[in-house]
């Protein structure tokens, strides 16, 4: 079995720097023309079955990237985005401090201590997440019909992290760089039962395209803000 994991295209609320969660917009003009050039990318993959979070920016990613294939396009909320309760919609905004509608310390261990971070009310925790995305890959790899089959999967910035938690070799850094960016996709080989990552966080478009809208402050000391801005400009 071959799996393509992506992250949804970009939306409206990407931009503004909010919290999306199990909310959220669906794809802006960007997010469309990202995924329409991951798609073109992708053509030649073979692709049997497509398994989406049921979340409309994680469909519609899907939709365009299965694009004229007939095949079925299966909807699971078990690899939908973690749920962040009370603060969905919320600004997050770490470039303007003044901005930030959640607490900074809590948004800080998100990024970076996300093991310990303490979800708001109603949210889920990172637990929670990696939880429900081991349910659905354990399922899926043992699909008896799907052994030799390539897969694509849509889902979301947090929950492609938990599901390709299953496959890390490293457990211990959640994150492994970052948020994925829109549209990036990881290719995972499963043979017997054994994930290998064959490919992490590929993106098909060019630099000027490539954003990271959800910076900790620490990251965005490092200088990695100014490098986003040169690209956004080229």
């Amino acid at each position: 079995m071959k799996i393509y994991a992506i992250r949804h295209g970009e939306t409206s609320w990407n931009k503004s720097r909010r919290l999306q969660g199990q909310h959220g917009s669906d794809l802006d003009q960007e997010g469309v023309l990202l995924a329409e050039m991951t798609s073109k990318a992708l053509k030649d993959v073979p692709f049997s079955v497509c398994y989406t979070s049921p979340l409309i920016r994680a469909v519609h990613t899907a939709k365009i990237i299965v694009g004229e294939r007939k095949i079925p396009i299966i909807e699971d909320a078990r690899i939908q985005e973690i749920g962040f309760g009370v603060w969905e919609g919320l600004c997050c905004d770490a470039n303007h401090p003044d901005r930030m509608q959640i607490p900074m310390q809590e948004y800080v261990r998100f990024q970076e201590d996300a093991y310990h971070y303490v979800p708001p009310a109603g949210g889920e925790s990172i637990q929670d997440v990696l939880n429900r995305t081991r349910d659905f890959y354990q399922e899926l790899i043992h699909n008896p019909d799907l052994q030799d089959k390539t897969v694509l999967v849509s889902t979301h910035g947090c929950a492609i992290r938990a599901f390709l938690h299953n496959v890390y070799e490293d457990t211990t850094d959640f994150w492994h760089g970052g948020v994925p960016m829109n549209c990036a996709v990881s290719i995972v080989d499963v043979k017997n039962g054994k994930g290998v990552l064959e490919a992490s966080d590929q993106v098909f478009y060019p630099k000027k395209y490539y954003h990271s809208f959800y910076k900790s402050p620490s990251e965005i000391a490092d200088g990695e803000e100014t490098e986003k801005h040169a690209n956004e400009n080229k």
